[in-house]
């Protein structure tokens, strides 16, 4: 079973379901992945989402990763990749994933510029960050590559676009 926990900041639009959003972002993600199997165990995954300020994420960019800007969205993962296999096996029956932070100016700066919706950019960054919660990432082309298409999918079965098109003039 996967439990988003979110919290959100007044700055993100108070019409939306954010956290009927997350979780959907954060399911599409998992069942995709190799470990798709948990949403259907007993244990509990919970993954932490927090939608924030652009000051916030721009803190904890400088303080992780040593880039003092506000970046669209960081993941903290709380459990190594290599042990992801033995969550499913864990005793006390809950595990908490890690973390995810989405800076709302970022965010809404990238949707304006894409021509989408806060809420459809937000959801490719919840999917985005929940697949570095579960190991993926993108140093290099096949990394990027394997994630993308990852990516895509799970954002074709919400019916959003394949973030990645360039359209030619």
């Amino acid at each position: 079973m996967l439990e988003t926990a979110l919290s959100i900041e007044p700055v993100w639009p108070d019409e939306i379901d954010w956290e009927a959003l997350a979780q959907r972002a954060a399911t599409a993600a998992l069942e995709r992945t190799a470990h798709g199997d948990w949403l259907t165990r007993s244990v509990m995954i919970e993954v932490s989402i927090r939608l924030t300020t652009d000051a916030e994420v721009q803190t904890l960019n400088a303080q992780y990763r040593q880039k003092d800007k506000p970046t669209n969205v960081l993941s903290f993962p709380m459990v190594q990749a290599d042990l992801l296999d033995g969550i499913a096996n864990t005793d006390d029956g809950e595990v908490l994933l890690g973390d995810i932070a989405l800076a709302h100016g970022v965010c809404a700066r990238e949707a304006a510029e894409k021509g989408i919706s806060v809420e459809d950019h937000a959801t490719h960054l919840i999917v985005h960050g929940t697949l570095h919660l579960l190991g993926y990432d993108h140093a290099d082309d096949a990394e990027a590559n394997a994630m993308e298409v990852i990516e895509i999918d799970a954002l074709k079965s919400l019916g959003l676009s394949d973030p990645y098109l360039i359209f030619e003039d």
